[in-house]
């Protein structure tokens, strides 16, 4: 499957910010891309650093004034591997270091308070079958409303209100995960289904030696992913990151399935 990417940032910057954009999808891992442009506008300094996991990179800026970036990349997903749901635990003392820190709390993962909660929801299921039942439970029982979580809202805020938008499924998803000692991390992705479409947030779990992406809204399936970035939660995969108040003018992300002919 091939899909489109449109995206638009523009911003009011202070006389001087520090920004870090992560909004480039990655390339590897089931995906390439095929073709790609980045404008950023003619000001200021830009560097490139790798991302988390090596997976994509992020966008160091030092910019005053006004911040337009413009990003299209056209992108091929060849995801046909095993489903999530039949693959096996990996017991923790042989998760491999790269998925270790993925294993404990984060930020706004507070994992270790879910621990009875899954012994006892989800104690008779094992591996991917225990994770889909734990994706089914959180898209059965919370609804998708916008504008009710914000930057401070973490898993355990969601799980008692059961409702938010896609960063909050995917920090409830990924808690429980940790809490059954599967290792979950956070991806950012640009997904088609997504609605209202903006940066989708979904979980990914380490199973049986790979990771495998997972939606608990329901909306974005894996081949119609693309991977931006991956983190231990929301504040690894942020789109834009500054370090001083900045003001939104315009946003927009466009995602479509290129048709060949």
């Amino acid at each position: 499957m091939k899909i489109e990417i449109s995206t638009l940032l523009d911003y009011r910057l202070g006389d001087s910010v520090d920004l870090m954009l992560q909004i480039e999808a990655a390339d590897g891992d089931g995906q390439h891309v095929l073709r790609s442009a980045l404008d950023l506008g003619p000001d200021g300094d830009v560097a490139r650093v790798a991302g988390q996991d090596g997976i994509g990179e992020r966008l160091w800026l030092h910019r005053g004034g006004r911040l337009r970036a413009h990003y299209s990349a056209l992108v091929e997903i060849d995801r046909r591997g095993p489903d999530y749901r039949t693959r096996a635990a990996v017991a923790p003392h042989r998760v491999p270091a790269e998925a270790v820190p993925y294993l404990n709390e984060s930020r706004y993962c507070p994992s270790n308070k879910f621990h009875a909660f899954v012994e006892r929801r989800f104690g008779e299921h094992e591996g991917g079958a225990k994770i889909a039942r734990m994706r089914d439970w959180i898209e059965s029982r919370f609804t998708y409303v916008p504008g009710t979580s914000d930057a401070d809202t973490g898993a355990l805020d969601s799980f008692v209100e059961r409702r938010g938008v896609c960063r909050d499924y995917a920090h409830v998803m990924i808690a429980l995960a940790r809490a059954a000692h599967i290792p979950a991390r956070m991806a950012s992705v640009y997904a088609l289904g997504v609605d209202p479409q903006d940066f989708h947030a979904i979980a990914e779990v380490y199973l049986d030696g790979g990771w495998y992406m997972v939606d608990a809204t329901g909306m974005a399936r894996p081949e119609g992913a693309a991977r931006i970035c991956v983190g231990r939660d929301a504040a690894d995969v942020a789109f834009l990151t500054a370090y001083r108040a900045i003001e939104l003018v315009e946003q927009r992300v466009s995602v479509k399935e290129l048709v060949d002919a």
